[in-house]
């Protein structure tokens, strides 16, 4: 992890308005507080720069030199961090640098207003239920019989269709669209403009030439402490259903067409597209600009290096791949210092070429 906590700095904390001060901070991080305990922050910022009432952080030792010149009140490092000048800001040290940020970062978000209630200027229907605890904000829709589960936040602008479930303690940003017949599991949370369970790319070509729609008359099943990105589409079954297992985290612009499977705490990044029916194992690692066509497997724990193509089948599980049509990860490193010597092994052969053309004349 870099060292890019609170990367808006004077924007984040002006809309925060938080107010801790370094003792409190050290009491809530269980850790070791060096200077002044009464200063105050409202916020984090970058530490290189920092503004004064803001916390900042040391990790990543290329930045050590910050420590020294920051203006942020308070700096949180590690344990054993030595510094060799002084430091003007107040020091909490603490055994786990980057999961004391999380848990900051937590306490920081949870200050961003939510809606409260059902919205006067949202639509619910008469036979729609929304449970203890939820809320609905302006301008969004909970069709016929959907069903919301408790503590559940649907901000302004949401689509949730026709018998659509969602579990307890979901999140849905604005601009989400379920799409009718889905299930979400429990603490599940979608981003800006995703959109869950719209028709998979079925086209039947005809003897004119033409296509033909192929009705998707199946769902999405989305389980359990699943998060999915802004712009992330997951598209519905032609039969039975479009399933992400529990855990599963989705970066943005992702593309999961019909009938695919995305099996428990895999994580895939940004702008990866997967073809229709294909099935990828557990605790898979896949890079961005990722290409994996449809009808085959992926094993469990498969790490697929960014802007790879997948074309067939990965069978053993544990395995690393790369390049397109994607092969064995050492291979293709091995691969890649042969490649960037092709221009001088062909300048070589045209030398010897040439040598053995003047040989073959002496002769």
């Amino acid at each position: 992890m870099d060292n890019n906590f609170g990367q808006i700095s004077l924007t984040f904390v002006q809309i925060f308005h938080m107010q801790i001060s370094a003792k409190e901070l050290s009491a809530l991080l269980n850790g070791t507080l060096e200077g002044n305990p009464d200063v105050m922050v409202t916020g984090p910022s970058k530490i290189e720069e920092g503004i004064p009432g803001t916390l900042t952080f040391l990790a990543n030792p290329k930045y050590e030199a910050y420590v020294y010149t920051t203006k942020a009140s308070v700096l949180l490092c590690g344990t054993d961090f030595v510094p060799s000048s002084p430091i003007a800001a107040t020091i909490i040290r603490v055994e786990n640098v980057y999961g004391s940020i999380a848990l900051l970062l937590e306490k920081f978000a949870s200050e961003v207003s939510s809606p409260t209630g059902i919205s006067s200027q949202a639509f619910v229907d008469v036979t729609a239920v929304v449970g203890e605890g939820s809320s609905v904000g302006h301008f969004s829709v909970i069709e016929k019989n959907a069903v919301i589960g408790k503590n559940c936040t649907i901000h302004a602008q949401v689509f949730v269709g026709e018998n659509v479930i969602i579990g307890d303690n979901v999140t849905l940003h604005s601009g989400v669209k379920i799409y009718h017949n889905c299930r979400l599991g429990n603490n599940i949370t979608l981003h800006s403009n995703v959109v869950i369970g719209a028709d998979g790319f079925g086209f039947a070509p005809q003897e004119d030439g033409t296509y033909k729609k192929v009705a998707q008359i199946g769902n999405v099943v989305i389980e359990d402490d699943v998060e999915i990105g802004s712009n992330t589409t997951v598209d519905r079954a032609t039969m039975g259903s479009t399933y992400i297992r529990k855990g599963v985290k989705l970066d943005n612009l992702i593309m999961v067409a019909h009938n695919v499977e995305i099996g428990e705490n895999t994580v895939i990044a940004a702008q990866t597209g997967i073809a229709g029916s294909t099935k990828i194992g557990r605790n898979c690692m896949i890079g961005g600009q990722v290409g994996i066509v449809g009808h085959i497997l992926i094993a469990d724990r498969t790490k697929i290096q960014a802007q790879s193509g997948i074309a067939r089948t990965i069978k053993e599980p544990d395995t690393a791949w790369y390049g397109s049509p994607a092969i064995d990860y050492a291979d293709f490193l091995k691969a890649q210092v042969v490649f960037k010597k092709l221009p001088e092994l062909q300048k070589r052969i045209q030398e010897l070429e040439k040598a053995l053309k003047a040989q073959e004349a002496d002769d």
